[in-house]
């Protein structure tokens, strides 16, 4: 008998309260995650979630008491093992690279499916970088006004620049390795030689990086 899969564990910060627990409710049917707390503005978030250490934190960016992105950037600092999924309603693009370069690793509207949500926190707690498509799709058009640096383009071949590109799409590792006819630890070893070759340490800083903010 295999082992069984280790359940995935999720923090919420929501300051609306109906939102809050809806969330909790779709989490707590979910078999494969257990939601740990969920907390309604910064102070109690910065003060239980490094106690509760979850795997996966979903965090609003309008919140009692501060800012969700501030929220991230100080959280990560104190647990880098941590992932951040962003679920808003704010599709401005200053939120959106503010959130990302805080320590984010993806951003979803709030307008999100149930089904996406329980997707997206898999997909980050995995190394994944999930995005609303109406989010992928501003990332895109912002990367495509700005010049790629030549170091940079340099430094990665055409199928790191291909892999790095995808991602930036908001593509999950197993819909890059499905559209390039490849498996997915040939992309997990494009990604780790990205990563290296970048002097970063997830997705989320090398497509930043490499295309420019």
């Amino acid at each position: 008998m295999s082992d069984p899969v280790p359940l995935i564990r999720v923090c919420i910060v929501e300051d609306h309260e109906a939102t809050r627990e809806s969330l909790v409710k779709l989490l707590r049917h979910s078999p494969e995650i257990v939601c740990l707390g969920a907390y309604e503005n910064v102070e109690d978030a910065e003060r239980e979630i490094p106690l509760r250490l979850p795997d996966v934190v979903v965090m609003d960016i309008n919140l009692g008491g501060g800012s969700g992105i501030d929220c991230v950037a100080k959280l990560k600092r104190a647990c880098p093992q941590m992932e951040f999924l962003m679920l808003t309603t704010y599709d401005a693009n200053n939120l959106i690279f503010d959130a990302l370069s805080s320590g984010a690793s993806g951003y979803l509207l709030k307008r999100a499916a149930p089904d996406e949500l329980l997707s997206a926190i898999k997909e980050v707690r995995c190394g994944g970088s999930p995005m609303s498509m109406q989010i992928a799709r501003k990332v895109v058009a912002h990367f495509h006004q700005i010049q790629k640096p030549k170091s940079d383009l340099e430094v990665l071949t055409p199928r790191e620049q291909e892999i790095l590109g995808l991602l930036a799409k908001g593509l999950a590792y197993k819909q890059i390795a499905d559209q390039l006819a490849i498996s997915r630890s040939t992309v997990h070893g494009h990604l780790n030689a990205i990563y290296r070759k970048l002097h970063v340490q997830s997705g989320v800083e090398a497509v930043v990086k490499f295309f420019g903010k």
